[in-house]
C-alpha cells in the first residue's frame, strides 16, 4: 500500500478548515476564562456530558489507528484485550483514587501537589520530572503520527501539517486552557464515537464481501499452551505499561478535579471506560482482521489496509477527519496538562506568587514546548530517537553497553563507512538497520540505520 488517496491541496485544506474549526471553538469559550482557577481546573463545575466527553477524548489519540492493530498481530486477542483493558481501567483506578484526593485535597489541581505534600521534594521533583518529560514525549508522538498519516495519504510535507496544527491548538490553551479544551473536547468526542461507528460499519458490512472476518479462525485463536501465554504475556505488558503511564496523566487528575461532584465524577469514569474499552479494542480487531486475509502491508498501517481505496475518496476524508479529531483532542490536552503543571508549581520551583508571572511562565514553557516539538516532527524524530535508545536504554537501563560507550563524535554512519570502504575496492552490498522488539525480547531488521545497523561488502 503506497500512494496519494487525496491531492495535497484538498489535505492541505482540509486541515486548515478542520484546525480552524477548533480553534473557533476553543477561542470562543477562552473568552469566559477570566480567573486561574478556570483556567486550570474549569471552576469545578463540570457536568456528566462534558466530563465524559473531555475524558474519552483526551484517552484516546491518532495512536490508536496505530497501535492496537500492531499488537493484535504479534500478540493476538491478549495483547488486543490487555491494550484496551490497560488505556480504559485507568478511569476505574481514578474512581477509587480520585475521590480519596478531592476529600483529602479538595483545592487540589494535580497530583504532584499530593507528593509534595506527602512525600517531600526529592519525590515530587522526580515525579513532575518525569511527567513533564512522559506530557512532551506523546505530543510529539502525537503529531509526528497525524503529520505522517496526511504525508501517506496526500503527499503532503509533514511540517506544514504539523505547524498548523500545533498553532491552532496552542492558540486556544494559551488563553483558555482546561475551560477552553473541555468544550473542543466534547465536540471532538461526539465526532470520535460517530466516525468511529461509521469506519465500523464500512469494515463489516461495506467491505464484508471480500474481507474473510472469522475471528474464530485457527490461524486467529490459537489454543495451544505456547500460544495461550505468548497471548497473555502481550496482554499483560500492554496493561500494566498503558494502565500506569495513564495514572500519572496530569491531564487525568484536572478532570477529576474538574468535575463538580463525586457523583458525577464516578458516573463520568464508568461511562468512559465503556466507550474507551470498546474504541480501542475493536481497532485492535482491526489488526487480526487484516493478518487473516494476508494482506500486504507493514504492520503499522494494519487498520489502513483493510479499509483505504483509492477509488473511494470519502472513506480517505472520513479517516482524515478521524484522526485530526484524535489527535487534536490529545494534543490540547498535553498542552494544557504542561501548562497546568508549570502554574502550579511556579511558586516551588521559581518563587512566582503572583498570578500574572505564573501565568507567563507557562506561556513561555507552552511555546518552547511547541518549537521544540516541531523541530522533532521536522527532523522525523531521529535525534530523540537516538538519544533515548541507544543512550539511555542500551546503556543505562538494559546494560547491554558499558557507560559511556556511545559518543556522537565518534558514531560513522552509513555512508562514511560505505566511503572508506571504496577506497579498499569494497563494493557496497547491503545496508539493513536493526531494532529490538522488547516484547518479543528479540533482534529484528528495519530500515532505520540512526543507530544500529550492518553493512556488508563484496570485494572487487
Amino acid at each position: 500500500m503506497n500512494g496519494s488517496f487525496i491531492s495535497i491541496n484538498s489535505a492541505l485544506l482540509f486541515v486548515v478548515i478542520i484546525s480552524l474549526t477548533f480553534l473557533f471553538i476553543g477561542t470562543y469559550f477562552s473568552k469566559k476564562t477570566l480567573d486561574l482557577n478556570n483556567y486550570l481546573v474549569s471552576n469545578r463545575n463540570v457536568g456528566v456530558f462534558k466530563l465524559t466527553g473531555t475524558l474519552v477524548a483526551s484517552s484516546l489519540g491518532s495512536w490508536i489507528l496505530f497501535g492496537p492493530p500492531t499488537a493484535a498481530i504479534d500478540g493476538g486477542l491478549g495483547a488486543i484485550i490487555g491494550y484496551a483493558l490497560g488505556t480504559a481501567f485507568t478511569m476505574i483506578l481514578l474512581i477509587f483514587f480520585g475521590k480519596k484526593l478531592r476529600k483529602i485535597f479538595p483545592t487540589g489541581k494535580s497530583l504532584t501537589e499530593i507528593v509534595l505534600k506527602k512525600f517531600g521534594s526529592n519525590v515530587f521533583k522526580l515525579i513532575f520530572g518525569l511527567m513533564i518529560f512522559y506530557l512532551f514525549i506523546f505530543l510529539c508522538a502525537e503529531v509526528t503520527a497525524i503529520s505522517e498519516l496526511i504525508h501517506y495519504m496526500s503527499g503532503l510535507s509533514v511540517w506544514i501539517s504539523a505547524a498548523i496544527i500545533l498553532i491552532c491548538v496552542v492558540s486556544y490553551v494559551l488563553f483558555g486552557g482546561l475551560n477552553a479544551t473541555i468544550r473542543t473536547d466534547t465536540v471532538q468526542c461526539i465526532a470520535i464515537v460517530l466516525l468511529f461507528l461509521y469506519l465500523l460499519y464500512v469494515v463489516v458490512v461495506q467491505n464484508s464481501f471480500h474481507l474473510n472476518l472469522n475471528l474464530f479462525h485457527k490461524d486467529l485463536l490459537q489454543l495451544d499452551k505456547k500460544s495461550l501465554v505468548n497471548s497473555l504475556e502481550f496482554g499483560f505488558v500492554f496493561f500494566v505499561a498503558v494502565a500506569a503511564t495513564n495514572l500519572f496523566h496530569q491531564g487525568n487528575w484536572q478532570r477529576v478535579y474538574a468535575a463538580k461532584n463525586d457523583k458525577v465524577l464516578v458516573t463520568s469514569l464508568l461511562v468512559s471506560f465503556v466507550i474507551i474499552y470498546t474504541i480501542v479494542f475493536c481497532m485492535g480487531l482491526t489488526g487480526s482482521i487484516a493478518k487473516l486475509n494476508g494482506l500486504k502491508f507493514s504492520q503499522d498501517l494494519a487498520f489502513f489496509s483493510i479499509i483505504l481505496d483509492k477509488n473511494n475518496t470519502l472513506i480517505s476524508f472520513v479517516i482524515l477527519l478521524f484522526a485530526a479529531c484524535l489527535c487534536i483532542s490529545t494534543v490540547d490536552t498535553l498542552l494544557n496538562s504542561i501548562s497546568s503543571l508549570t502554574i502550579v508549581h511556579s511558586k516551588d520551583f521559581f518563587n512566582l506568587k503572583k498570578i500574572t508571572k505564573q501565568k507567563q511562565l507557562s506561556n513561555i514553557t507552552l511555546i518552547i514546548s511547541v518549537l521544540v516539538c516541531f523541530l522533532i516532527v521536522l527532523f522525523q524524530f531521529s535525534v530523540l530517537y537516538l538519544f533515548l535508545f541507544a543512550i539511555v536504554g542500551a546503556e543505562y537501563i538494559l546494560n547491554w553497553l558499558p557507560k559511556g560507550t556511545h559518543d556522537w563524535n565518534k558514531f560513522l554512519k552509513p555512508d562514511e563507512i560505505i566511503s572508506n570502504a571504496l577506497k579498499y575496492k569494497l563494493d557496497p552490498y547491503e545496508t539493513v538497520g536493526f531494532k529490538f522488539n522488547i516484547l518479543l525480547r528479540d533482534w529484528q531488521k528495519s530500515k532505520d540505520t540512526d543507530v544500529n545497523y550492518a553493512v556488508s561488502f563484496k570485494k572487487n
